[in-house]
């Protein structure tokens, strides 16, 4: 049974941290790891004490972890940055909070000694004879140890320990993946008593100068070992346990957010069911007003969970080929049950939020074509824009003419301007776009507009049909994008407050758009007014674009099962990386990197000088078998990740590529494990360094075809909107939503079978006293009878899957009491 492990955290805020600058203020920014990757920076807040972040990540970690850290550090222009203090939480810690956790928690001082990272494989066996017990410790290697030098390695060797006795490893220069292969001996009729305590095995940075630095230990109750003579396998490290000091609250405190979700994962077949189930209600065709288990899934389901199950239903419709008559068939209902077309899609229901989590599975790329270079624009230029007459602050603003200081006329006049400009470029690059758009958002647009035209006939709602399909476009879309880029994509932090500004103002401009400047003038931003005569001279075009937009064919071919949100062909990541020259001269591989454009799609990754270039290399993806990051001291640079394909003759090949930042190389680490995720052999290790001097960088193995030294984390993902399709997860997902609203379901159905009871019983005496009936109860019944069919099928399915998990947990618990694992 699979496990799936998702992580997310928000970190919201800072107050009350020291001061590290001798201004009397600090530049704080946040790092987090998860166990010892860093898999996230926030931006850093310049010259603040109190610093908001408001950024956001959620992690897919398929092999579990054990820690998440957050790390506030002081950024300085010269030297090294400092570090203010650290956040560590358990992963028991988070699990224990089932709502997720939300709170301030104070900063504790770093210990060098807690911070230990990696695992050490080791052999412990205990050997008796008629005169002596010994305990003898073959240790073979370690993987992934704290770099503690400055070279960004370590000097390892490793302390065996019990009672008063000990024994060493030789000393391993210049790694973090020391092979050492010794077998080291204690005699343990010289320690006294052998029957209790624990053996300890210390793993130390051996230094010339000064003290040894500590790497972490492992103890081994001895009464394990005399349960199993033999105990061997790969031990995590762990710190000397030093309790953590939160300095009182006077390094501050951070604001986090995190939730753990761990789920077991069935094989398929138990899912087939239940997903047949939801299918059947898309694929035959029913009345408008029937029940489905659909519409019982929206009954059970929490608001704050709508949002989930919506995205999670778009996913396994997409995969089944359905996701078009899938939205028609929540759509339609919507549509149906709506009287005042005022009301059309107001509301958080379940066709609301499925629209709006298919359009960002389907239409982010296509969004990122259209107001990508727009916001790089207004986050270059920075201008102060402001139409808010209290809001106008003139200090704030550069001088806009040389005749004097700046009034707040001269301010509006210039902020209308350059709206006007942003606006007409935003509204330029949308009405072009038509043939940019996926086809299958026009086909589910093409749908809606018939669907609201039906409904609403009359000459007075000419607009309805228009305002539907725009209220999604504009105001559930492209303004929110706007508002918020970073939650988008289209940049990798938020704005600052001058931007911001900018981005809410056009954010406004564009829902007046998207509502076909039916209500300006009607609000209490009368401020806005300058504005109104180019939102007005856009209606026309807006509707002529989405006019053009339904011009589709409904049997276009965008309906086909897929594992993949996005077809073959399109581009999911491209940008410029600094590619690793293997020909380069030996002595200057620092600086054999050249400055390359790649794109990445499902089937291919490629790359040429610019991105106008018109000859391309190209890696197919379906050679992937590992994507890994690469240690600092292989090329004396950060942020240094590595592809590795196999060729037909199977052969391995490594291309190494620089990213700008930790969160660039988060999102191409992530972007290619998505698309190479159905790959078959996947290596299970690989090397992080480099191959030089003939020898590996990182463990020193001369080999260049040597077995890798650490493990590969290629199901790692950051989970966005282009994560692949799992059918399994997403029904489990379903599975549990209905597992916590099973009551409901009950309540329901035991409701429904009173009311049978009592229509059987009214229509009995209606026959005695022979009375004609209506004919409404009858169609009461019927509706009832069927929807108390559904609950009952939903209910079995629960329960089938539900046995299903007990099962299986049995099963692997069986199993895990059967064996002694190493931790």
């Amino acid at each position: 049974m699979a496990k799936n492990t998702s992580l997310y955290f928000r970190i919201v805020e800072g107050r009350n941290l020291p001061a590290k600058d001798v201004s009397g203020t600090s530049d704080p920014y946040c790092i987090v790891k998860v166990d010892n990757e860093i898999v996230a920076r926030t931006a850093t807040v310049w010259k603040n004490l109190n610093p908001f972040w408001g950024e956001e990540y959620t992690l897919h970690l398929p092999m579990g972890f054990h820690t998440l850290t957050f790390y506030v550090m002081d950024e300085d222009t010269i030297g090294h940055d400092d570090v203010i203090g650290k956040i560590s939480l358990s992963k028991e810690v988070i699990a224990n909070q089932s709502k997720g956790l939300d709170n301030w928690l104070n900063l504790t001082r770093v210990d060098p000694d807690e911070e230990v990272q990696g695992e050490i494989h080791v052999a412990l066996e205990l050997h008796r004879d008629a005169q002596t017990t010994c305990l003898r410790c073959h240790i073979v290697e370690a993987r992934d140890l704290a770099p503690r030098d400055i070279t960004g390695t370590s000097d390892p060797f490793t302390r065996i320990l019990y009672n008063n006795l000990s024994a060493e490893t030789s000393i391993i220069k210049k790694t973090r993946f020391p092979h050492w292969d010794e077998t080291l001996e204690l005699c343990l009729d010289e320690a006294g008593e052998a029957e209790s305590g624990s053996v300890t095995l210390e793993v130390w940075d051996w230094d010339m100068v000064g003290k040894n630095d500590f790497l972490g230990k492992v103890e081994i109750p001895m009464s394990c070992l005399h349960r199993t003579p033999l105990l061997q396998g790969w031990f995590r490290l762990l710190p000397l346990g030093n309790s953590e000091d939160d300095a009182g609250g006077k390094l501050g405190a951070l604001r986090l957010k995190v939730r753990l979700a761990e789920e077991r994962i069935l094989p398929s077949l138990y899912y087939q069911p239940l997903i047949d189930l939801l299918v059947e209600a898309v694929i035959s065709p029913t009345e408008v007003d029937d029940p489905t288990p659909l519409t019982l899934l929206e009954e059970v389901t929490t608001v704050e969970s709508r949002q989930d199950i919506a995205m999670t239903l778009v996913k396994i419709f997409l995969g089944q080929g359905l996701v078009v008559p899938f939205l028609d068939y929540l759509n339609t209902r919507e549509v149906h049950h709506t009287t005042d077309p005022n009301t059309l899609f107001r509301s958080n229901s379940l066709a609301s939020k499925a629209m709006e989590q298919f359009m960002k599975a389907v239409g982010m790329i296509y969004l990122h074509e259209v107001l990508k270079p727009i916001i790089n624009r207004i986050f270059e230029e920075k201008k102060y824009i402001e139409l808010d007459p209290c809001k106008i602050d003139l200090n704030r603003c550069r001088r806009i003419s040389f005749k004097g200081s700046v009034s707040e006329e001269e301010v509006r006049e210039s902020s209308v301007g350059m709206l006007q400009t942003y606006l007409n470029s935003i509204m330029e690059a949308i009405v072009n776009s038509v043939s940019q758009c996926p086809l299958a958002m026009r086909v589910v647009f093409k749908q809606l507009h018939k669907r609201v035209e039906e409904q609403f006939p009359e000459p007075e709602n000419e607009d309805v049909k228009y305002l539907a399909i725009s209220g999604f476009f504009f105001l559930r879309f492209f303004a929110p994008a706007i508002l918020t880029p970073k939650l988008f994509h289209l940049r990798d932090h938020h704005a600052d407050t001058r931007t911001s500004r900018t981005l809410l103002l056009l954010a406004k401009a564009l829902q007046s758009v998207g509502n076909l400047g039916l209500q300006l003038g009607h609000g209490k931003e009368q401020w806005m007014a300058p504005l109104h005569p180019i939102i007005l001279c856009s209606v026309a075009s807006i509707k002529d674009f989405l006019d053009k937009l339904i011009d589709v064919d409904h049997d276009s071919g965008c309906d086909v099962p897929q594992r993949a949100v996005f077809l073959p062909s399109v581009t999911v990541k491209e940008g410029f990386l600094q590619k690793h020259k293997a020909e380069g001269p030996q002595l200057l591989k620092r600086f054999a990197f050249k400055k390359r454009y790649f794109w990445l799609s499902s089937e291919m990754l490629s790359y040429a000088k610019t991105p106008d270039w018109q000859a391309r290399s190209s890696v197919p993806i379906q050679c992937v078998c590992a994507v890994e990051r690469v240690d600092e001291n292989a090329f004396q640079l950060q942020n240094v990740m590595q592809v590795i394909t196999r060729d037909p003759e199977g052969q391995l090949h490594t291309m190494y590529l620089q990213c700008k930042n930790v969160n660039e190389l988060n999102q191409w680490l992530s972007a290619i494990r998505k698309a190479s995720i159905y790959n078959e052999r996947m290596l299970p290790s690989f090397h992080p360094g480099a191959h030089r001097g003939n020898k590996w960088t990182c463990c020193l193995q001369s080999e260049r075809s040597a077995l890798g030294c650490s493990r590969t984390h290629s199901a790692v993902t950051l989970g966005d909107w282009s994560d692949p399709l799992d059918p399994d997860a997403e029904a489990q997902t379903i599975y549990k939503e209905l597992l916590q609203g099973r009551d409901k379901l009950r309540n329901r159905k035991q409701y429904l079978e009173t009311q049978e009871t009592e229509a059987a019983a009214q229509e009995e005496s209606a026959v005695k006293q022979r009375k004609p009936s209506d004919g409404v109860g009858t169609s009461v019944q019927g509706r009832n009878e069927r929807l108390r069919a559904v609950a009952s099928r939903l209910l079995d399915m629960v329960l089938d899957l539900e046995r299903a998990h007990a099962s299986f947990q049995h099963r692997e618990s069986e199993e895990a009491s059967s064996l002694i694992l190493p931790s």
